[in-house]
């Protein structure tokens, strides 16, 4: 693996981080974005991302920071951590990345593109095409989709044996996880590139040798997230009182409300319109063991959220309010 310039496409919540932690690990890092208005709502991302890490790396540098649980295993090792060299590398990331809305220009001499927009199956097979012309031969193409299988894609990428799924999961500096999924056309060389890559990044990289909608995290994610809606939408709870029941009960960081705050509810909207589609989600035989999610209650009260600008931590509100 001998990349240098990476490209995300996207510049929302994970790939403003993939862009942040890959300049952060001396690669140069370019965000594509489809409009100048794109940029005003990316910088802020950056800004907050630039703070974040030097906030971990100021408790990293603490006694009580050396804890597992404050440590951040994405931006150093305990053995070898040098806070004033770790401080420069977040200065020197912040005031790398280049945000670009020209297509052709932000592509040029790109090893890697990453495509990390909303999950929207339409949308990305139109991102798709529209990319594959600008792209070089030398390119390898990965999405961080959450749920959506890379094989639905690979035929409008132009290049489908360089083509493969690198999944990251929220906080990545502190939640180092990356899973790379292949699909039957992917190259072996370009499945090995990706692993080298996310471990060159800081990474943990999580091998998932069957393509499966949600991968591994999401797998056991989605259906959390969703049991922990469906209270709302039935009117059997409130978000907070749902959320205290999961975190005083198993001693959890964060309920299902506050995850969907931080993943953001156009994402999480995006999440129950492809996961009511799952065919046998619910057939016969779990319908008599259990009802089904209430998926058009939840979107409901997603689509009044959304419209209403509360679209998670990102904007200071959503099913809770920020500072």
């Amino acid at each position: 693996m001998n990349y240098k310039k990476i490209v995300v496409a996207g510049g929302g919540v994970l790939g403003s981080q993939i862009a942040f932690q890959s300049a952060y690990c001396g690669f140069d890092v370019t965000i594509w974005l489809r409009s100048e208005e794109s940029k005003t709502r990316t910088q802020p991302k950056l800004d907050t991302l630039k703070k974040a890490y030097e906030d971990a790396l100021a408790l990293m540098n603490t006694k009580e920071g050396k804890l597992p649980s404050n440590w951040c295993r994405g931006l150093a090792e305990v053995e070898t951590f040098d806070y004033e060299d770790c401080l420069k590398k977040t200065e020197n990331a912040y005031k790398s990345i280049k945000l670009e809305t020209d297509m052709k220009k932000a592509m040029q001499g790109a090893d890697l593109v990453i495509e990390s927009m909303a999950e929207n199956q339409k949308a990305k097979i139109e991102f798709y095409e529209k990319l594959s012309p600008n792209l070089e031969e030398k390119t390898v193409l990965v999405t961080n989709s959450s749920t959506l299988l890379p094989s639905t894609f690979a035929k409008y990428t132009g290049r489908p044996n360089k083509f493969l799924s690198l999944h990251f999961a929220n906080n990545i500096w502190k939640q180092n996880t990356a899973e790379v999924m292949a699909q039957d056309q992917t190259e072996q060389k370009y499945f090995d590139e990706i692993i080298d890559f996310a471990n060159a990044i800081r990474m943990v990289a999580l091998p998932v040798n069957k393509e499966k909608s949600g991968y591994l995290l999401n797998s056991m994610l989605v259906p959390f997230l969703m049991s922990g809606f469906d209270l709302m939408a039935n009117g059997v709870s409130d978000p907070e009182s749902i959320d205290k029941a999961w975190v005083l009960g198993t001693g959890a960081p964060k309920g299902p409300f506050e995850i969907m705050d931080i993943v953001g509810l156009i994402t999480v909207k995006n999440i129950v319109e492809q996961y009511q589609k799952v065919p046998g989600l619910f057939n016969p035989i779990l319908k008599k063991m259990m009802m089904p999610y209430n998926f058009k209650g939840m979107l409901q009260i997603l689509n009044k959220y959304i419209e209403e600008g509360k679209l998670g931590k990102s904007t200071k509100e959503g099913f809770y309010k920020y500072e």
